[in-house]
């Protein structure tokens, strides 16, 4: 038997979102699994970050997999593993969601599909410590997740506006900028009419995402709760914002807590992207464009044999 798991790219807090809502992109890691019976572990890697993930059981995709093998008390007699990366490591597009996601449901599948749905995605967001990338990875589309007497409750909201369908532009310079480090800078109060602004904002992002209204999006895709101190961490992250702008994109946004930026639009005009990576450039950063729509799937998983 062969088992093959597809898991989207996603970006997280769109704006004033913090930590509430995700989106999927069009931009898949696939694994495909063999079961051995050597107990071995053997991993094999192409694309993003091939030169530098473990090929052993301590390779992420590897560990989420063995630990829900734990969880349902049974033994890993050996695996086969080979995974196919797209999704750039470290760079706000959640590669590490991904990779937990592709390990739980490839496990899942291996033996027999013993949890649901719902008990993968629970058992994804304990172990990332928060939800805003593992349930759209899992769910695809935009979804928004909250914390409810102790359970997360995360759901899909309509993302579609096939009339009018919205483009994204991410540009991520060659910076490290490691989620924990961007999370410990964040102040633990907040302003209350900070905590305002961002409310009617993020509410206004999800209409504007459901109706593809992109002069909405540019009105509501702002932030007074973790960019005004993440940005200014990134050489020239500011100066391509504006220049995303004054390209033509509708609303520009740090991509989870970054470094990547990603900006909407109505056309996905290559200049947005060219004029975010040259004011990166300026600042002495190398940096890439991906050019992505968004997914209204999630992640997919199929078996042979």
């Amino acid at each position: 038997m062969r088992v093959h798991v597809r898991v989207p790219a996603t970006t997280a807090n769109l704006g004033p979102g913090f930590d509430a809502l995700g989106l999927a992109l069009d931009l898949w890691n696939e694994t495909i699994w063999t079961p051995t019976r050597d107990g071995k572990i053997r991993v094999t890697i192409s694309g993003e970050g091939e030169d530098i993930l473990p090929t052993d059981a301590t390779n992420p995709v590897v560990a989420a997999a063995l630990s829900l093998y734990d969880r349902v008390g049974v033994t890993c007699e050996g695996l086969r593993v080979h995974c196919i990366n797209r999704i750039p490591l470290g760079s706000g597009l959640g590669s590490s969601s991904a990779a937990l996601v592709s390990g739980l449901l490839g496990a899942n599948a291996l033996l027999g599909e013993p949890l649901s749905r719902e008990d993968i995605l629970r058992l994804a967001i304990e172990a990332e410590g928060h939800p805003d990338n593992v349930a759209p990875a899992l769910l695809g589309g935009l979804v928004v997740s909250l914390l409810h007497n102790g359970q997360v409750v995360s759901i899909k909201l309509p993302a579609r506006a096939p009339r009018a369908p919205l483009r994204a532009t991410v540009v991520l310079p060659k910076f490290e900028f490691p989620t924990e480090y961007a999370r410990s800078i964040l102040p633990r109060t907040v302003d209350r009419r900070d905590a305002i602004f961002n409310i009617s904002r993020a509410i206004l992002v999800a209409e504007a995402l459901r109706t593809g209204d992109v002069d909405l999006l540019g009105k509501a895709m702002d932030d007074r709760l973790h960019q005004p101190y993440r940005l200014p961490l990134i050489p020239g992250a500011l100066a391509a914002m504006e220049a995303a702008r004054r390209a033509g994109a509708a609303a520009v946004a740090l991509s989870g807590a970054g470094p990547s930026l990603i900006a909407f639009s109505s056309d996905g005009n290559p200049e947005i992207g060219e004029a975010m990576r040259g004011e990166f450039e300026r600042a002495g950063l190398e940096a890439r464009v991906l050019h992505l729509r968004i997914s209204e799937k999630g992640a997919r998983v199929h078996r042979k044999g």
